[in-house]
């Protein structure tokens, strides 16, 4: 720390106090790096808002050529007779969301508790490698994966003429969102004080009953905040989705062939015509998919704040 000192005062004074200038020579760089922290924090903003604009520019006047009702409601999505009503799809996303989140939540959550309070040192590390080489995983190797072993034992089993079904795709989805809920459940376990599993094990609890009904209610928030990261997983994925689904617009039925909003994109987007009005349908079906994970995160927000706050 650099100083100079300070000669006798006239009224006699101590000799070589040290007369501090750090504070002069630290404002210029805090003050550059409070601006670069600040650039990069609304780099994140702006690029919220640049998609949102966007989205909105391109798939709103589809949405008004067709209109809201016939487009939001419509069962017809055929691009060759100007048929985009996108009801089936919305409905196909919901149901392979929510069966990928009642499949793949309690697997991870009950994986993320045996890692942070059951398992030795040992076993943790062979789990977290493996749950790691799951997270490495590309989509298109999942979906190849499916696609040769999944869809045609659901074909055998089921005796169907295809076994690319909604229910293939639950299973691919189940498995690709366990990577996000494990890790950021098990860092939320851990983070819960000690001293809370203490007091409940000095009242008498065993270690499985202070783990259920203390460290999990503790660490709600975080196991949450994966369950959102999961959602997010399942109904933003598309490559794996349309090798094992099916593809086709057809009403969710958990044999049936299906196609959901990612897959209605990344399927139609190479051969719709640039300015025609199936183009800006598929911006439009981007537009409600961005909507609909928006409301997802402002609900579980707004529930984990109330939960908080009771």
């Amino acid at each position: 720390m650099e100083y100079e000192t300070v000669g006798a005062a006239v009224d006699g004074s101590a000799v070589g106090q040290p007369k501090y200038k750090v504070k002069a020579k630290r404002k210029p760089l805090e003050v550059f790096m409070n601006a670069l922290f600040f650039l990069c924090g609304m780099v994140a903003v702006a690029f919220v808002l640049i998609i949102s604009i966007y989205l909105v520019i391109s798939g709103l006047p589809a949405i008004l050529e067709i209109g809201p009702i016939n487009f939001l409601f419509g069962t017809r999505w055929y691009a060759s007779t100007g048929d985009f009503g996108i009801f089936a799809i919305i409905l196909t996303s919901i149901a392979g969301t929510a069966g990928a989140i009642l499949i793949g939540v309690p697997i991870g959550l009950m994986t993320a508790i045996f890692l942070a309070k059951v398992a030795n040192p040992k076993l943790a590390k062979v789990v977290h490698t493996a749950v790691e080489l799951l997270a490495g995983i590309p989509s298109v190797v999942y979906g190849l994966v499916g696609m040769i072993l999944l869809v045609p034992a659901i074909r055998v089993v089921f005796n169907l003429p295809s076994g690319a079904t909604l229910l293939a795709a639950i299973i691919v989805l189940s498995i690709m969102i366990l990577p996000s809920i494990i890790s950021v459940s098990e860092t939320a376990l851990r983070a819960v004080p000690r001293e809370y599993e203490e007091a409940s094990l000095a009242l008498g609890a065993t270690h499985i009953e202070t783990v259920f009904r203390v460290t999990v209610p503790a660490a709600r928030s975080g196991i949450a905040t994966a369950i959102v990261l999961g959602i997010g997983r399942a109904i933003g994925e598309a490559m794996a989705i349309i090798m094992v689904a099916g593809n086709v617009a057809n009403m969710p039925g958990l044999l049936t062939p299906v196609r959901f909003l990612t897959t209605a994109i990344a399927s139609e987007m190479s051969y719709a015509s640039v300015g025609s009005l199936h183009r800006n349908a598929l911006f439009s079906i981007g537009l409600v998919l961005f909507l609909f994970i928006m409301m997802i995160n402002v609900f579980l927000n707004v529930f984990i704040k109330n939960k908080k706050e009771g």
